[in-house]
């Protein structure tokens, strides 16, 4: 039974192999049926309706959690390995691993083009590099409306060692406070300039002298008594004795001045929806370390991979997350509003979170709207007295704001709907590229 049914299909086979050919004869190639060619339709640009569809769905996906990572350790070492590949091939063209990645992604959104501060005494906004010497300018030129308060800003400003600046103006306030309270103590009003504890605390800082020729001093040689030689003293004018309120309010000025800081600029500016919000191209401004730096992060991570399969204590834990959180001083923060507008600012990596819940609130036509801030992966930022580098929000990262649901319904009910954000600032709304 089994011969016949092979015998029955050997048949069926020889049948549909198609027409003979001879032995001598060339091979045949099978003929081919012609397709018929269809033009290709012309793709069409996505619509507005859905380009904000398109970004709404992606704010749903990032608010979804994500799912947990290998935590094996093979699985570990292979990740550093690759980030240490990483970090090799971005260092050699002198860019971080961060900039590195952007690269490969494509091209980004160039929101950005620095980091600027804005300068309290005239009020310009200057590139990072630029802001020492602005305020030095704007010192120097302070002089000719009040010298008094220039010589004090800098005092306090230019001189860095916070200790060496307050036992200078502990001794300044004396030397002031000596001649408000003895007046008539001729002695008092003379500083010889070659005392040890004058050139030790005072005159070795940056503005000392300028603030005593402010006051009302100026220099004299004058013989010391029971020596033939002679010495440059400060000697307080004698038109002062009259003004001694003046000294003692320049005391007191000296005594409660703070350094003069340029302001970090926020550059608060909105986005319109765009899918590409994600997308960040930082300049080498928000990335403190330099290049030799980051070759030795890079060594100091190839030791941690043979360190890998160690089990880590807790301090060993925090003092490798207080290196990371070191990396950066600044960060590029955007929030992405439920109607897919994108508010983007400029921070310092170590300011807390309260700061971005007041810079958001800022750009509201309400302010008193409650709201909420989701970090990437759907986590709500609840304590506002973290750090961005403590949040993990550095050197940029997208979050999301929530409205109270309850009411934002009952506030559109009683009004017709309108967008929450400023209108100047959605009159200057631009693109994301």
């Amino acid at each position: 039974m089994r011969k016949f049914f092979q015998e029955i299909k050997a048949d069926l086979k020889f049948k549909t192999a198609g027409p003979g050919q001879k032995l001598s004869e060339p091979s045949r190639a099978p003929k081919e049926k012609p397709k018929a060619e269809v033009a290709p339709k012309p793709r069409q640009a996505p619509t507005d309706e859905a380009q904000r569809a398109a970004a709404a769905a992606l704010a749903r996906l990032e608010l979804k959690p994500k799912g947990k990572a290998p935590s094996s350790q093979e699985t570990i070492k292979n990740q550093v390995r690759k980030e240490l590949m990483a970090e090799a091939a971005a260092s050699e063209k002198g860019l971080s691993v961060e900039e590195k990645g952007q690269e490969e992604g494509g091209a980004a959104a160039p929101s950005v083009s620095g980091v600027y501060f804005i300068c309290p005494l005239t009020g310009a906004i200057v590139r990072k590099d630029q802001k020492e010497k602005q305020i030095r300018e704007a010192i120097q030129a302070y002089y000719s409306v009040d010298p008094v308060a220039a010589s004090i800003m800098e005092i306090h400003t230019f001189n860095k060692d916070r200790e060496k600046v307050q036992l200078c103006v502990e001794t300044m306030a004396k030397y002031l406070d000596n001649i408000y309270l003895h007046p008539e103590e001729e002695k008092y009003r003379k500083i010889k300039l070659q005392n040890k504890v004058f050139q030790e605390r005072i005159s070795c800082l940056e503005g000392t002298h300028k603030f005593f020729q402010a006051v009302g001093f100026e220099t004299k040689t004058l013989p010391v008594p029971g020596q033939d030689t002679t010495e440059e003293f400060y000697v307080l004018k004698e038109e002062m004795l009259s003004r001694l309120e003046e000294l003692k309010d320049g005391k007191e000025q000296l005594q409660s001045s703070e350094p003069v800081r340029a302001q970090l600029h926020r550059q608060p500016t909105l986005f319109r929806p765009s899918p590409a919000a994600a997308h960040f191209e930082l300049p080498h401004d928000f990335f403190s370390l330099t290049a030799d730096e980051l070759r030795r992060e890079q060594r100091l991570r190839t030791e941690a991979v043979e360190k890998a399969s160690m089990l880590r204590t807790r301090a060993m834990r925090e003092k490798e997350e207080q290196r990371e959180m070191r990396k950066y001083n600044y960060t590029l923060l955007r929030v992405r509003f439920p109607d897919g507008y994108i508010l983007q600012g400029t921070f310092y990596a170590r300011e807390s979170v309260s700061v971005l819940y007041n810079f958001v609130r800022e750009a509201l036509r309400d302010d008193w709207l409650p709201f909420e801030l989701l970090g990437p992966g759907g986590l709500k930022l609840t304590d506002e007295n973290l750090a961005f580098n403590e949040c993990g929000l550095v050197p940029s990262a997208l979050l999301s704001l929530a409205w109270d649901a309850e009411l934002m319904a009952d506030v559109e009910a009683a009004e017709e709907q309108r967008s929450p954000l400023r209108p100047e600032l959605l009159a200057g709304a631009q693109s994301l590229s």
